[in-house]
Order: structure tokens, then sequence, then C-alpha cells
């Protein structure tokens, strides 16, 4: 099993070069912040995930890659797997259209944004049952604000690809990790390509498709099981600081997801505090993927 992350760095000058070029308008703060804390990312998959072989890093361009990496983190670029008319991308639904495409993926992977931790042991039986995908799917029916849409877009068209009657209700699966099988999402994206094509911008649009239409598809398919991962989702925007770092120096969950949101730059300096703080408490030792 391999663990593919997508990382940027918004601070980087060419990357940023490159957003204002293309884009013309201030770049999104909470979407593109790096708050230093992909090392611990990746020292909570060796920890706590030692079956994950391989672990793939996505970004943009050479100068988005840490200057702390070992060779042992496999450095996968845009330009690799996307094809060149839709780059430069800062669009994470476009990248996660062509993770697949990564040379030498294993047939399971997870997928990670680089939000998410392992934070406790894991077992492979976590994410994959018997050959099929285990992730917690809930079904909705409003949809409200730009992220609900792409999650309505991608339950659609992994409903259109497997000829299913359409539905007002749509799936939501937890946010996550995601187990991901890599022939399923070849599958799904040869059924659909030119409306994936058609779906893909530079920035984030109603109407994307996210990685959710790879989830969806194998769950309609029968190829994922309905089974809530042990995770726990703490977004800024009403978390406490003494919450996250009580959670963080005993946690009860195997994996946090902390969800970056609108901060002033008081509230950004105290959680960053606590993060800079607490991870290398958890973290003491360097992992393979460093130098």
């Amino acid at each position: 099993m391999d663990a593919i992350i997508t990382y940027v760095d918004g601070q980087d000058p060419l990357w940023l070069e490159d957003y204002r070029a293309l884009l013309h308008e201030p770049v999104m703060a909470k979407r593109f912040r790096d708050w230093g804390t992909l090392r611990y990312l990746l020292r909570g998959i060796e920890t706590h995930m030692p079956f994950v072989e391989n672990v793939y890093l996505v970004v943009a361009r050479e100068s988005q890659i840490p200057s702390w990496a070992s060779d042992a983190l496999k450095v996968v670029l845009h330009r690799d797997i996307i094809p060149a008319e839709y780059l430069p991308t800062f669009n994470s639904t476009t990248i996660e259209m062509f993770l697949h495409r990564i040379p030498g993926l294993s047939e399971r992977f997870l997928y990670f944004n680089d939000d998410m931790f392992p934070v406790m042991d894991c077992r492979e039986d976590d994410f994959f049952v018997d050959g099929k995908c285990a992730m917690g799917f809930s079904r909705h029916l409003l949809v409200t604000g730009l992220y609900k849409q792409q999650t309505r877009n991608a339950d659609r068209m992994a409903r259109r690809a497997l000829r299913m009657p359409s539905s007002y209700w749509f799936l939501r699966p937890q946010h996550t990790c995601s187990p991901m099988l890599r022939s399923a999402s070849e599958e799904v994206f040869d059924l659909l390509e030119p409306e994936i094509l058609r779906s893909l911008t530079p920035l984030r649009e109603a109407c994307n498709l996210n990685q959710y239409l790879f989830l969806d598809y194998l769950y309609h398919s029968g190829q994922a099981v309905s089974r809530r991962i042990s995770n726990k989702h703490l977004s800024l925007a009403s978390t406490t600081a003494g919450t996250l770092a009580g959670f963080l120096s005993c946690p009860t969950r195997k994996l946090v997801c902390i969800n970056d949101v609108r901060l002033t730059e008081a509230q950004y300096k105290t959680y960053h505090a606590i993060l800079q703080d607490a991870f290398p408490r958890h973290f003491p030792g360097k992992s393979r993927f460093e130098l």
C-alpha cells in the first residue's frame, strides 16, 4: 500500500509568481497557507502506518520540494501526471483527477491532504477489508456552498459512469485520508474522460468534480464498504486553542484533520505555536523521509 500527499507552500516566491501571472488576484491564505507540519504527517505515516511502503508528494514545481526532504520521499510534479494544457493549476480538485497516473503507484493507496495526520497506531484493515475500501459515507440532500456542490457533482458523475438512475440524494464520504484503488480510478476516468476534462479549472469553481468521484464510484460499484475511519475533525473556526492542544497531547482517534479557515494574525500565531509545540512532542524523531 502506498500513500499520496498533495502539498503546497504558499510562501514560495516562484509559485506566487506563477499564481499572480495566471490569475491576477490575491492568494487565498487559508487554502495555500503552509503551517510547517508536513514533516509530522510523514512521521505519523512512518510511526503509525508501518504497512505503507512508498509515499508520493505531489507538488507544482521543484521549488515546492521541502529542503529537508530525503530521497525516500518520492516527489511527483504536476507536469508528470497532468496534461500541459491544464497547467499551471491551483485547484486541488483538478490535481485529484490525475493522482492515479503516478508512475509505479500501487493498486491500494491512501490519499492525504496535508492537514491530515495519523496520531495513533493504524491497521491495514482500518482502510481495506476483504479487498474493498472502507470509508464512512453519509447521504445528503441540501447543497450549500462550493464544497457541497462539488460533492454532489462527484456523486452524479459516478452514477452516470455506472449507468445508475439519477437521485436527489448524494453521497458525502468522510473528510479524512481516502483509501482508493488505482484500477477503479483508471476505470472511472476512462469512462468519463470528456466530462472530467471539461470540469477542470485553475481555481475552484462550482462545475468541478473532486476526489469523491472515485470514492463514490467504489461505493456504487460494490468496491467499498461504509465503515467510518477513526478520525477527529478539528476546524479552527470552532476549535479552541485548549481543545487543539489537549487532543494532540492525548489523542482519542487514530487520525486528525486540522482544517484551516480565515484567521486573524493573532489567531494564526496562537494555533501555529500550539502545533509547533505539540507535534515535536508526539513525533520527536526524524522519519526516513527527512535528511
